[in-house]
């Protein structure tokens, strides 16, 4: 991995980064990283996570219907006296 330096920059930006990044509850490093990355990006983002990516891989193939077993009676809870 590569690192960067950057000089100069003014103390408002900072202070922006640094409340941005305590809003996401991540480091000031960690902020400008994604922020960097956003700004590059050819716009071609995959799917956020692994659940769109599941539903945009099989959504095509249709949907299952399962038959779901009845519930029986709950089960007394356990007597620790």
């Amino acid at each position: 991995m590569a690192s960067i330096t950057i000089r100069n920059l003014d103390d408002g930006v900072k202070t922006r980064l640094r409340v941005r990044a305590a809003e996401h509850q991540r480091s000031m490093e960690e902020e400008a990283r994604l922020i960097l990355r956003e700004a590059v990006s050819d716009g071609k983002a995959g799917p956020r996570n692994l659940a769109a990516f599941t539903r945009e891989c099989f959504a095509p193939l249709g949907g299952v219907d399962l038959e779901l077993p009845p519930r029986g009676p709950m089960r007394e809870p356990p007597d620790f006296a």
